[in-house]
């Protein structure tokens, strides 16, 4: 009569947590709400619509103005739209209870944050730029002989079409980051448009030099420093508006880990 180890069945490599099996779960859950689709495809929409109006429309009247910031002015609206499924991708989850089981698969919390994150910057990042190029490659089929006509090999065009799309992700990546500290998405898009867009226009009425010196470093005021070719009138170096822009998202990130490791679910 043979006898066999109880334990013998049991696997080799147990079950544990991976950096890249947590990517690979946010990456599915992203992917798998509708608002995500929803949300994307009306950011590109935009940005596209608009680059195609001003383009077809352009009469020289605004020769002036910087030709890639002219032909995306649509992502003043994209931009809103991104920020909002920034705040979707961490505030909603707390509203769906979804959380719960997101903190319970991964105790240790922060991986699930940072992870949230990555995936979103990848994908707002890709979705900026990608848009960004085919709206000016369209723009250009209307601008052709006229003072705005660039090729994207031109000098410093492909650069500030990858700075907008630096910046939009930054700015989204704020949102997202006030999504996870607020844990509400009401909150999170009061919070994004108060504090991020209209606070700073509301200091700049204040008959300081001083503040209005600051205010250029905040974050809506940092991104109108990227995405032109040209030197924006009023506005900090592209370099320090990138890296203002980073130290912002760093810090309002680095505040909602530390809440998220101190706090109940």
């Amino acid at each position: 009569m043979t006898t066999t180890d109880p334990t013998a069945a049991a696997p080799s490599h147990p079950y544990r947590l991976t950096p890249a099996g947590i990517l690979r779960s946010e990456w599915h859950k992203l992917w798998t709400l509708r608002t995500t689709w929803i949300t994307l495809l009306t950011a590109t929409a935009l940005v596209l619509a608009v680059g195609i109006t001003m383009g077809s429309t352009y009469d020289g009247d605004d020769s002036e103005v910087d030709t890639v910031v002219f032909v995306l002015f649509g992502t003043q609206l994209s931009q809103i739209c991104l920020a909002v499924l920034g705040i979707l991708v961490t505030a909603g989850e707390y509203a769906t209870g979804m959380i719960r089981a997101s903190l319970t698969a991964v105790p240790r919390r922060l991986p699930v944050l940072w992870s949230k994150a990555a995936v979103f910057t990848a994908v707002a990042f890709t979705l900026s730029l990608v848009t960004n190029v085919v709206t000016f490659l369209v723009a250009q089929i209307w601008l052709g002989g006229t003072d705005k006509e660039l090729a994207l090999t031109d000098p410093g065009v492909l650069g500030a079409l990858t700075g907008s799309a630096a910046a939009i992700t930054l700015l989204s990546l704020i949102a997202l980051g006030l999504g996870a500290l607020l844990r509400s998405v009401p909150g999170g898009i009061g919070a994004f448009v108060g504090a991020v867009l209209v606070l700073p226009e509301v200091l700049t009425t204040l008959p300081l030099d001083a503040v209005d010196t600051a205010v250029k470093y905040f974050p809506a005021q940092a991104s109108s420093s990227l995405g032109s070719i040209t030197r924006v009138e009023n506005t900090i170096a592209p370099g320090a508006g990138l890296l203002s822009l980073t130290l912002w998202a760093a810090a309002i990130l680095t505040a909602a880990a530390l809440l998220l490791r101190r706090r109940d679910v």
